[in-house]
């Protein structure tokens, strides 16, 4: 009868300490993660972007023009992917002249193409060298779509020039005229230099709706506010 009754008192006592056995053990359970591979992940999105980048298709970030109609201009940088051909591959900077080199092909004028145009170009360069050479261009970077604004306005500099912008229009974007303007004798400069022509540009008119006001700036163009 006693050994019984020391039995039933070891069990009591020893309950608490399975109970928090359990409960710690439970709280240690390990979480589940949801990449199992946190590598493998990263490069399967590394993989997925070089291939986006072959197939002609502009990186997340980078402007989105047409490949069959916008001009390239000196300043643009552009990707130049030859399928298959790693080495002939890279980012081009289009120099002041105009221009922009690549191996084998050496210099090829890329202002004033499209690049459609001018994959076609290199690709037609590269034949002497590749079977059937497969090029692709597309504009990374923007920078020949410029005017600039220099005197009595709110940020002097340069401003992205869109489609059909007007002098009233970039001026607006360069903060306005300032309390000192002279906004009858406004001109515009266009040109290369040595050569620059000379636009009257009158500010008031053209708040107040003259036609003759409306003109269509064009890359390179500066914006003189005496």
């Amino acid at each position: 009868m006693d050994g019984v009754m020391l039995m039933k008192r070891f069990s009591l006592a020893a309950t608490p300490l399975v109970l928090a056995a359990c409960m710690t053990g439970l709280a240690q359970e390990p979480k589940a993660t949801t990449t199992a591979n946190p590598a493998a992940a990263t490069a399967a999105a590394g993989a997925v972007a070089a291939g986006t980048q072959a197939a002609g298709v502009p990186p997340a970030g980078s402007p989105t023009v047409d490949s069959s109609r916008y001009v390239i201009g000196a300043d643009d940088s552009l990707q130049v992917t030859v399928w298959r051909e790693p080495t002939l591959s890279g980012t081009f900077p289009v120099r002041p002249d105009g221009m922009i080199s690549l191996v084998l092909a050496g210099d090829i004028p890329a202002a004033g193409m499209t690049p459609m145009q001018l994959g076609a170009a290199i690709a037609e360069r590269l034949k002497k060298y590749i079977q059937d050479p497969s090029v692709s261009v597309v504009v990374t970077a923007v920078n020949s779509q410029r005017i600039f604004l220099v005197g009595e306005v709110g940020h002097v500099g340069p401003v992205m020039l869109t489609p059909g912008m007007t002098p009233l229009q970039a001026i607006a974007a360069a903060g306005g005229l300032s309390n000192f303007a002279n906004s009858k004798h406004i001109y515009i400069l266009r040109g290369v230099q040595g050569k620059q022509q000379k636009i009257p540009f009158n500010y008031k008119q053209a708040l107040k709706g003259d036609n003759k006001q409306i003109i269509s700036l064009q890359p390179g163009d500066t914006i003189v506010v005496p």
